[in-house]
């Protein structure tokens, strides 16, 4: 999930900003409602189901070798999934609301895409955060 993320803020938010406001509207849209797939629900609500799983574990045995960076890997992948559905989803559901071609999108847009983007660094960051420090929990 870093990966994707992480492309969005690399180089697909800022794509869709270098066009005109309805294109990079509807092409958003389009991400948006493409994105639901069972596929990608899984590895984003499936991991973590699975870091759940192993952060309390690993919480109930702190001692072991890993534990507290299995606990924090997981908290931090958590984290990610709390800014998703805080905060990017409902922006996304605002943006479907909209008619790309209105006035009142092309101003939400220019809101949506410096915010939405700033929040998903986060989400970014936690993310790779996690996986290193799930990775350091594999290896103690």
């Amino acid at each position: 999930m870093a990966g994707v993320f992480f492309a969005f803020s690399t180089f697909v938010m800022a794509g869709l900003g270098s066009v005109q406001p309805a294109r990079g509207i509807a092409a958003m849209q389009g991400i948006n409602q493409q994105a639901p797939t069972a596929w990608f629900m899984t590895a984003l609500f499936g991991t973590a189901l699975l870091c759940t799983i192993l952060g309390v574990r690993s919480g109930l045995h702190l001692g072991e070798a890993g534990a507290v960076y299995r606990v924090a890997g997981c908290a931090m992948y958590l984290v990610a999934i709390v800014l998703t559905i805080v905060y990017h989803v409902p922006r996304n559901g605002a943006l479907a609301a909209l008619d790309p071609a209105s006035a009142e999108a092309a101003t939400y847009w220019q809101y949506y895409l410096t915010n939405w983007t700033a929040w998903n660094h986060l989400r970014t960051i936690a993310s790779f955060g996690a996986a290193i420090l799930l990775t350091l929990g594999l290896n103690k």
